[in-house]
């Protein structure tokens, strides 16, 4: 599965991306906001990581901007299980920050997530990466006022964490254009 959106094309691991995914996010600033990737992140991490197989239902992606002199990776997007919910996961390689992409990307991988048919979808992001946050609520997630402490296996333990929430009422929500257009949130 492929999503091509302004500026990014968005595809699955290969593995010959392995050594360029290991230098990208082989940042200890980048993986401390992931809580389900180990620091230090291995060659071995790297290559486990494109091996994976794809889930239709719950599709990963490198996000890799294209250029004259081929595609660079600048980050990942993709949706997973967590605690038998749609969550939606991202991060973004340190010289990449500030770009927008992790919206870009956000924003198309949701379109895709309506389009599979899930109708709520759910992100995390830890207290102190309040950028996260922020990229969460352009693309359309309303907080749920839920903080936990989620375990990170980078960091070694767990921490504060806040969770969103996007809720799709209808099909015809997966084409909305404009910041938090996309979903729409069912009256309480």
């Amino acid at each position: 599965m492929f999503i091509r959106s302004e500026r990014l094309f968005l595809r699955p691991a290969w593995p010959e991306d392995s050594e360029e995914l290991l230098v990208r996010i082989g940042d200890e600033a980048v993986v401390r906001n992931l809580a389900r990737v180990p620091w230090p992140y291995t060659a071995q991490d790297a290559l486990a990581f494109v091996q994976k197989p794809q889930d239709h239902r719950l599709p990963s992606f490198l996000m890799t901007v294209p250029g004259a002199e081929g595609s660079r990776i600048v980050g990942g997007c993709g949706l997973s299980l967590l605690d038998d919910e749609v969550n939606l996961g991202y991060w973004v390689a340190s010289g990449d920050h500030g770009q927008g992409y992790a919206t870009e990307a956000a924003r198309a991988v949701l379109t895709l997530a309506c389009a599979l048919g899930h109708r709520r979808v759910v992100a995390h992001h830890f207290i102190d990466n309040a950028a996260s946050g922020r990229v969460l609520e352009k693309v359309g997630f309303r907080r749920t006022g839920r903080v936990a402490e989620r375990f990170s296996q980078s960091r070694g333990y767990a921490s504060p964490s806040r969770e969103y929430e996007v809720v799709f009422e209808a099909p015809a929500d997966c084409g909305g254009d404009g910041e938090g257009s996309i979903a729409r949130r069912r009256a309480a």
